[in-house]
């Protein structure tokens, strides 16, 4: 890979930076603070998650529409996230922060889907598609920033600075960005005919959809609610923020390594072992209460959320190369209604049980529905391949 081609992937790295690791995801370790400061309950909490959540299902299903000036419309969309983070700290109306985290989901469900294709396929276009999971780490790359800057920050400036530090800090994500995609040309996309080889609600990709849907809506109660479950267990207070880094740490290197593993052994297999991982990493805390195995817990959640985000798009393309916009657009729309659940089921059971420990059991029994599904999935595919030999399938 030469320099003009690591540009263009590292300009879509800062991309996910700014829509997922910033925009998206800062919102878990500020949310102690703002809920100590301005009273807000945990029920409440979770409607400003499933706001951003709601807004990332509209953006991530709007994007599969978007064939031309995609370029454009993308860093336009990141301009309007930038601008939603830094007016999070301006304000103290619950209202309106409904409203702007409705507008950074949006502008961030458009922003990876729309930065996930372009990567893809202009890596595939040069031949470098063992390079497209790379993009993903931007995710734990900013998670890892969120985590170090917002205690840094909010001891000075307190969760309004924080907020507006966010911001100011992606701008400059931005313009490193524009700088590095100054050349980079984006073919308008063509829609593509329907046929029975185009049709991508058949075989395995059915299942591995409905398991991703499940995989958003669990593994989101603990990437919102993380940090905040750690504050509130007394004895571990002072590793709240710590776990969110180590989420963070254990996430940026996962993109590269799933798909590492992917290239060596069965996609599905390499799907299976990471669910298992994840649903170990979201029960552990329940078990035990210390600080190993919350550090515990955080790493294995960060290196396999996003690994199923890596391994579930990166093979969806495998099946349908020529619709990679559609297949990542579909396969985000159902893990952004997963998303969009989770937290309000989540409030609900934590303030029926009044219990951490219950939202927590909840999510991981989710997760491993999940991969039961993509079991089930799996072998009833591989069976019908004995009859019939379908275009796509497990692997």
């Amino acid at each position: 890979m030469n320099y003009r081609h690591a540009g263009v992937l590292l300009g879509g790295i800062l991309l996910l930076v700014i829509a997922m690791g910033i925009s998206r995801f800062a919102f878990t370790p500020l949310l102690p603070f703002m809920r100590v400061d301005e009273g807000l309950t945990f029920q409440a909490g979770g409607w400003l998650a499933s706001s951003n959540y709601i807004g990332y299902f509209a953006g991530a299903l709007g994007a599969g529409f978007i064939y031309k000036g995609k370029k454009s419309f993308l860093l336009g969309n990141v301009l309007l996230n930038v601008a939603s983070i830094i007016a999070m700290g301006l304000t103290h109306s619950y209202i309106i922060w409904i409203v702007l985290r409705f507008i950074a989901g949006a502008t961030g469900g458009f922003i990876f889907v729309l930065t996930s294709s372009i990567i893809m396929d202009y890596l595939a276009s040069h031949l470098l598609t063992r390079w497209s999971g790379y993009v993903f780490s931007g995710i734990g790359i900013g998670i890892a920033i969120s985590g170090l800057f917002v205690p840094f920050l909010e001891a000075r400036f307190h969760w309004e600075g924080t907020w507006i530090g966010l911001g100011v800090l992606s701008a400059l994500f931005l313009a490193a960005t524009l700088m590095l995609w100054r050349h980079i040309r984006v073919q308008n996309g063509e829609k593509v005919v329907k046929t029975n080889d185009t049709h991508i609600w058949r075989g395995f990709m059915l299942w591995l959809i409905i398991a991703y849907g499940l995989e958003g809506l669990g593994y989101i109660i603990t990437g919102t609610f993380l940090v905040d479950i750690v504050y509130n267990i007394e004895n571990l207070q002072a590793y709240a923020s710590y776990s969110w880094v180590v989420v963070g740490v254990a996430a940026a290197p996962s993109a590269p390594f799933w798909m590492a593993m992917m290239s060596r052994f069965k996609p599905v297999s390499v799907m299976f072992i990471a669910y298992i991982l994840q649903v170990l990493g979201i029960i552990l805390p329940v078990l035990t209460q210390t600080a190993w195995s919350v550090l515990l817990s955080a790493f294995l959640f960060g290196c396999t959320f996003v690994g199923l985000v890596t391994l579930t798009t990166g093979y969806g393309r495998q099946l349908f190369p020529q619709q990679s916009g559609l297949v990542v657009s579909v396969l985000t729309t159902a893990y952004a209604l997963g998303q969009i659940i989770g937290p309000l089921i989540a409030s609900r059971v934590e303030n029926h049980f009044n219990s951490f420990k219950a939202p927590l059991l909840f999510a991981g029994l989710v997760v491993f529905c999940a991969f039961i599904i993509l079991v089930v999935g799996h072998f009833i595919t591989k069976r019908s391949t004995a009859h019939n030999k379908p275009l796509q399938g497990p692997s």
